[in-house]
């Protein structure tokens, strides 16, 4: 009941804004969608409250230092080279509210 509570709270964070922000959609289609829009390499699917919900338990700031360093299949930064952290945790917030 935690994880959803919490996925809730995110949800309701999450700028209506920042989905239509084109500068971060931008990002989200070259670096992020690759993998988040299908689960390729066992990535969490965008708006898959589920399967990110073990995820942000960690915090905001581990999932951050995650993209960074790389996890698993994914590679450092994500392939976002030019992201600074504050748009590694917008890309995260929209992958995790995005309908």
């Amino acid at each position: 009941m935690k994880k959803f509570a919490l996925i809730a709270a995110i949800a309701a964070l999450a700028s209506p804004a920042m989905a239509a922000d084109d500068a971060l959609m931008e990002k989200y289609n070259k670096s992020c969608a690759a993998c988040h829009a299908t689960g390729a390499a066992g990535a969490p699917k965008t708006g898959d409250a589920e399967a990110w919900a073990p995820r942000l338990e960690k915090g905001m700031d581990t999932l951050v230092a995650s993209v960074t360093d790389g996890l698993n299949a994914m590679p450092p930064k994500g392939m976002c080279f030019d992201c600074s952290a504050e748009d590694y945790a917008a890309l995260i917030d929209y992958m995790v509210a995005a309908q």
